[in-house]
């Protein structure tokens, strides 16, 4: 699998742009967030950072699908109660829709992350996906660090 597609399909053009204009739409600009050279989008909504990417997965057969990936750090995993907090994660996934709670290999954090195959995505359909995780990101980092303080880390 490949995450950096050598030539750019037509659909990841057109939902590049829609990133764009989604991000103009939201008083940013495309040289305050968007990083030309990895192709991803970084921005601040409150507590939380949103990083933004389109990722190409190349399959043995020799196709591919696109996806839009979203996601936010919410906070480190904590170094006590770790069942609960655990726990307290799979609950969140259950009631917060549109979102799901992700630990990354080798990684010490927690992210609220979205994906979606980008076939057939419209702006409306962008636009609803990257609000909905601003706002659970930026609830969440807030809940989740007052909730589980992170005294050993």
């Amino acid at each position: 699998m490949s995450a950096n597609p050598q030539s750019v399909s037509p659909q990841v053009e057109k939902v590049t742009e829609m990133i764009h204009q989604y991000a103009e739409s939201v008083g940013l600009t495309r040289e305050q967030v968007f990083n030309s050279e990895k192709k991803t989008w970084r921005w601040r909504i409150g507590s939380a950072y949103i990083d933004i990417f389109i990722q190409t997965i190349r399959f043995e057969n020799g196709t591919s699908r696109d996806y839009l990936r979203i996601f936010s750090a919410l906070m480190q995993i904590p170094a006590n109660d770790l069942l609960k907090f655990y726990r307290h994660l799979l609950e969140l996934n259950d009631s917060k829709l549109g979102v799901k709670l992700t630990i990354m290999p080798n990684s010490n954090w927690v992210y609220a992350t979205y994906e979606r195959d980008i076939r057939g995505m419209d702006y409306h359909e962008l636009a609803t996906c990257i609000a909905d995780l601003e706002y659970w990101a930026d609830l969440l980092d807030d809940e989740l660090k007052n909730t589980f303080p992170n005294w050993s880390n």
